[in-house]
């Protein structure tokens, strides 16, 4: 789910006294920034992410949706709702774990890259080139398993990207300006949504536009901001890392950082209840709202845009009101506790008009969650000099729920469901339980208030 560069005061190429211990896990090769983030930075900053979210949300929210229609109207596919729900489970399921490993492994990656160019703008650019490859795949595939592939080459690349990205965030930002700037980055991604189902639902008659276009673009995106990011040159190159500290890129301890461990928990818990929806979406509203097939690429749109606006309202709201009282985690957890009650409320839904009502209040609920959430973690993390491994680590409290919600739901669904899969009040339960569980969690964390 992102101030200048050059040297540290005081230390020839940004080390600090306590970096030439190169062996210590506790090195610092940069001091945490002081200054404002440069403007064309921040810019460019929320230019790419609207973009980027544009070419991969697309895609995510409707364009696997269409691609699983279309594989039905081949016969590629069982062509009844277990077997949409199926294909929904097994696609997002291997893509959410290709996106899990990519994003904490190019995390690393990035922090220990020696680069002349820096440590993240590589990985920024060549992770959009490789999520556009897996769009084509995607977009020609005549099979489930081609489609899958394509999926999963284009979370890898998309992940390749995101943890990079995301990691500028703790470089390049200071703490006096990460609710506000995390604000506008979450606005910046929800609108990309909108924009990117927008996109889907009006070339719904052309996969091929639906899942590359966008990407080309998100290219050209990504490597204007490539050029402007003030990225930062590593002094001289890490050690080789043990086994040990291999096994640790996937790994922070909980008992070391019990702060960071919290929020990682609740930000696993909300996205499973979010997921929990979005896998099935396209089967909720066939099997339980009886939506034509052929009108639900504009109302997911439309809804989208109801979602966004109100998240958008609220996010920039909470995220200003959070910098200027100096709190961040009453405006997460009333956020993850109004998600959940908005999940569970999803079983009482009978109509399209009730449904636009539900997901004005969900989105709401979720732009207070954006708005102060991410600032909320980069304020816990363990090691700003590791900020991309950590934020890959807390990055599988995002992708790894996207695994399991949809492989899990899957099972709940074609369990209780008969043929059509269309029993969710079992399901919906489960997910809210998860986002209420999310709130609690956010309570004893202590360092920040």
């Amino acid at each position: 789910m992102s101030s200048v560069s050059g040297s540290a005061a005081g230390n020839p190429s940004g080390m600090t006294a306590a970096s030439r211990t190169l062996g210590s896990h506790e090195h610092h090769w940069f001091q945490e920034p002081t200054e404002p983030a440069k403007k064309s930075f921040v810019f460019w900053l929320i230019v790419a992410q609207f973009i980027f979210f544009v070419a991969l949300l697309g895609p995510a929210i409707v364009g696997i949706g269409l691609k699983i229609l279309d594989l039905q109207h081949i016969g590629a596919v069982e062509n009844t709702g277990a077997g949409l729900n199926s294909a929904q489970a097994i696609l997002g399921g291997v893509g959410a774990l290709f996106a899990t490993l990519a994003n904490v492994i190019f995390g690393r990656v990035s922090d220990r890259t020696t680069s002349r160019w820096g440590r993240r703008r590589i990985w920024i650019v060549l992770g959009t080139i490789i999520m556009t490859i897996g769009f084509v795949f995607m977009a020609t595939g005549t099979s489930l398993l081609i489609a899958t592939v394509g999926w999963a080459i284009a979370q890898l690349g998309a992940n390749m990207t995101l943890a990079p990205f995301v990691a500028t965030l703790a470089d390049q930002v200071p703490k006096f300006q990460r609710g506000k700037i995390t604000a506008a980055l979450g606005i910046a991604q929800n609108a990309g949504i909108v924009g990117g189902v927008y996109v889907a639902g009006w070339f719904s008659f052309n996969l091929f536009i639906v899942f590359v276009i966008p990407s080309i673009l998100a290219i050209g995106a990504m490597i204007v901001f490539a050029f402007v990011l003030p990225d930062k040159v590593l002094p001289v190159r890490p050690p080789r890392m043990s086994f040990g500290e291999i096994l640790q890129t996937i790994w922070v301890s909980p008992v070391k950082e019990p702060d960071f461990a919290l929020a990682w928990w609740s930000r696993f818990l909300i996205t499973f209840a979010s997921f929990g929806f979005t896998a099935f979406r396209f089967g909720y509203l066939i099997n339980h709202l009886k939506v034509p097939e052929q009108e639900i690429g504009l109302l997911i749109a439309n809804t989208t845009l109801v979602y966004t606006g109100a998240l958008v309202v609220t996010a920039w709201l909470a995220g200003m009101l959070s910098d200027k009282i100096g709190k961040r985690k009453v405006f997460v957890w009333v956020a993850t506790a109004l998600f959940a009650v908005g999940t569970f409320a999803l079983i009482f839904v009978q109509d399209i008009p009730s449904y636009y009502i539900l997901e004005l209040f969900l989105g709401a609920a979720y732009g207070i969650y954006v708005g102060v959430d991410l600032a909320l973690v980069i304020d816990v993390l363990p090691n700003p000099d590791d900020s991309g491994k950590d934020l890959g680590v807390l990055n599988i409290a995002n992708a790894l729920p996207q695994t399991l919600a949809p492989m899990i739901g899957g099972f709940v669904l074609l369990g209780t469901g008969g043929a059509n899969g269309s029993n969710y009040t079992v399901w919906f339960t489960l997910c809210a339980v998860a986002g209420l569980i999310g709130a609690v969690v956010i309570f004893p964390i202590k360092k920040v208030k």
